[in-house]
């Protein structure tokens, strides 16, 4: 990558002075990835004390999701040899009682099986745990993140300051930019840091001048990081159909070519299909709209655009929302077409939550409920900025924003400078580089998402550091600032490009380093007694094959340290699997003993673990407490003070983990407590016996 940044730095040669730059650039940019791998690194180990406490308790600290994914890499180690761990993943039969499935078809785990492979392979087994292994790859993917990070905004800026100051600033705005040290399995802390790495191949790819051979090198590049970041994220199609739209715009408003902009589709319809077979056909790829936008409508539309940005202003206005116009409606009609033919629902939970969300659906409705109700579901709250201005870097960022943008009053202006205007008034106007075309709408575009969803703003923040950083470093902005004073000379010009980063830099080490020392000082300890006394009981005084039923989360942690089965998970992209949640849950809902006993039966479960923190909820407000959510699905009156809509009715029966509690007939009858803590309560069910065969017939 450094030789390809060397050639598009200077495509016409490069004089030892540039092979200089290069090498201290990329010098800076490799120490600030790993300075920000070691610092991760440093916190996650003094917030658990990781190194010193017990394995279940390192096992436990995989919340959530976080330990159903990691229970793939141990059992992969467990396996007798990697053939046998390949055949118990696509024959799954733990994962979800009564039911084999392909797990990898279902979920994105093959980095969990590339590195069970790697540490059975390498001659590490001896010093260092399989644990560390996996903790330290995710953190090590940081180190990519920075350098992509610093590759883009020395691409932008043709500085390497741009690069060192957006890597000191995603380093300082940690909070808001990665969540990596606490949710080290989650699926983004794999794919992001490859995404990033697409975004600076395209950077790459499209700068004015680059030969044709270093293009088609870039084109790899984006094609390979692509295809990692597909690999890793199965949400990595919302991501590529913002990115799709982006390049769509670019392409309306005539800053890429042709050919540019079907090579970038083509990569991202090849990694697709091929992560499309290596999931077995996973239908939610199959199904998703990015694909069919790709392979449907711009593609075969791509080739009937000739004529679309010729005429004048109005009349190419109007064709470009034609054009636009069609390629939606293509898109739509054969998504929708094709998800009825081919019954597909794997992504419908994600559909009806966008639809809740922007009041288009069912408020009522569990699944998108469960979303709604979630913070990091909610709008980016407005202490972000706080956090942002306070490193310097929301400053720098909406000036580059607002002046790259605001240059641009007149239509002329929204090319790429390839008309036949004067010289004199190509003085005048500012030409924006393709580059920085698709950079400046990568931000806005993901910087609206980050607005509509908190989740989403780790695929923003990021990229604030590299556009902001070019701001400060880059010719761009300077050069309109330094005309409206008339001062713009290439004397003053290197003097602020070299001078306003150093000082900023300065600034930012003379405030945030002490704090830095002082965060990484703090030493705090792993506590969760309750959870590592429900785990032990589970693994020592249950059988191997026992089915345990509960909430989404804990169930990850119960498959992880105890390898049990489960009745349901957190990986929830799929219809029938979030259907059978939902019945499971009706242990938190006003249900008969009767009722809840048939169901659990019939997924098979010989155990519940009821959680305290659930039944009794005070984390959400009211109408977002799973137990709300649950009566306002079953059209129950939800509890406490408050409205209630008018159609509810008032339960029948009270709420079964309330009642189950009280010992009395039928729960008695049905269900028998095997374990206790402060937290956590285990029922054991009941088998009925059979009645008398004879009433059934011989």
């Amino acid at each position: 990558m450094v030789w390809v940044i060397l050639l598009s730095l200077s495509p016409g040669g490069f004089s030892w002075w540039t092979i200089l730059c290069v090498m201290t650039g990329s010098t800076v940019g490799i120490s600030l990835g790993l300075l920000c791998c070691i610092y991760v690194a440093t916190l996650h180990e003094n917030d658990l004390w990781f190194s010193n406490i017990k394995e279940v308790e390192r096992e436990i600290s995989f919340r959530t999701e976080c330990g159903l994914y990691y229970s793939y890499y141990k059992q992969m180690l467990k396996a007798p040899s990697i053939q046998q761990g390949l055949y118990e993943l696509i024959h799954d039969n733990t994962t979800e009682s009564k039911r084999t499935i392909n797990i990898l078809q279902r979920m994105n785990i093959y980095q969990e099986v590339f590195l069970s492979i790697l540490y059975r392979i390498l001659p590490i087994q001896t010093y260092l745990e399989p644990i560390y292994f996996y903790i330290y790859t995710v953190f090590a993917l940081q180190t990519v993140y920075v350098i992509a990070l610093f590759i883009t905004s020395w691409l932008l800026s043709d500085s390497w300051l741009a690069g060192a100051l957006s890597g000191v600033w995603y380093i300082l705005n940690r909070v808001d930019t990665t969540r990596v040290e606490f949710t080290i399995s989650l699926r983004e802390n794999w794919s992001i840091p490859f995404f990033a790495l697409q975004v600076a191949a395209i950077t790459c790819y499209l700068r004015p001048q680059l030969k044709p051979i270093h293009q088609r090198v870039v084109l790899w590049l984006v094609f390979v990081s692509t295809f990692c970041f597909c690999l890793t994220w199965q949400f990595n199609q919302f991501v590529l159909l913002v990115q799709a739209l982006i390049i769509f715009t670019l392409d309306c408003l005539d800053f890429l070519t042709t050919e540019q902009v079907v090579s970038l589709y083509l990569m991202q319809v090849l990694s697709l299909l091929l992560v499309w077979l290596l999931q077995f056909c996973n239908s939610m790829i199959l199904g998703s709209l990015v694909l069919i936008y790709l392979l449907i409508p711009a593609v075969c539309v791509c080739g009937f655009q000739t004529g679309l940005k010729t005429g004048g202003f109005v009349i190419r206005v109007g064709k470009l929302a034609l054009h636009t116009l069609l390629v939606l409606t293509l898109t739509f009609t054969i998504n929708y077409s094709a998800k009825k033919i081919l019954q597909l629902k794997s992504d419908e939970h994600i559909f009806k939550f966008i639809k809740a969300k922007f009041g288009f659906g069912a408020t009522r409705d569990f699944d998108a409920s469960l979303y709604l109700c979630e913070e990091a579901f909610g709008l980016l709250p407005l202490d972000t900025f706080e956090r942002l201005a306070g490193t310097v870097l929301l400053y720098p960022y909406l000036c580059t924003l607002s002046v790259i943008t605001g240059a641009h009053k007149h239509p002329e202006a929204f090319t790429n400078g390839s008309g036949q205007a004067s010289r004199e008034k190509e003085d005048r106007t500012f030409k924006m580089r393709p580059d920085v075309a698709y950079n400046l709408l990568h931000t806005v575009f993901f910087g609206l998402l980050a607005f509509s969803t908190m989740r989403m703003k780790y695929l923003w923040t990021g990229h604030m550091c590299p556009f902001a950083a070019f701001g400060v470093c880059g010719k761009e902005v300077w050069s309109l600032y330094l005309r409206v004073l008339h001062c713009n000379t290439k004397t003053m010009m290197r003097l602020i490009r070299y001078s306003v980063p150093i000082v900023i830099l300065a600034f930012l080490y003379y405030k945030f380093w002490p704090r830095l020392m002082e965060e990484i000082s703090e030493l705090r300890e792993f506590y969760d007694p309750d959870t590592v006394e429900l785990m032990e009981w589970i693994r020592l005084k249950t059988p191997k094959r026992a089915v345990f039923a509960g909430s989404m989360q804990l169930l990850a942690g119960i498959k992880l340290c105890t390898g049990r089965v489960l009745t349901n998970h957190p990986h929830y992209e799929d219809q029938a699997l979030r259907e059978r949640t939902r019945q499971v849950y009706q242990i938190y809902a006003r249900q008969s003993a009767e009722e809840v006993h048939k169901v659990l039966c019939s997924v098979g479960a010989d155990y519940i673990v009821l959680e305290d923190s659930i039944c009794y909820e005070r984390r959400h407000s009211r109408g977002c407490r799973l137990r709300d959510l649950l009566d306002l699905a079953n059209g129950h009156i939800m509890d406490g003070p408050g409205e209630n809509e008018p159609d509810l009715i008032l339960a029948t029966h009270p709420r079964f983990c309330e009642a189950i509690k009280t010992d009395m007939t039928p729960y008695s009858t049905l269900f028998t407590r095997v374990f206790k803590n402060k937290t956590f309560h285990v029922y054991k069910l009941k088998k009925l016996k059979k009645k008398n065969k004879a009433e059934n017939g011989p």
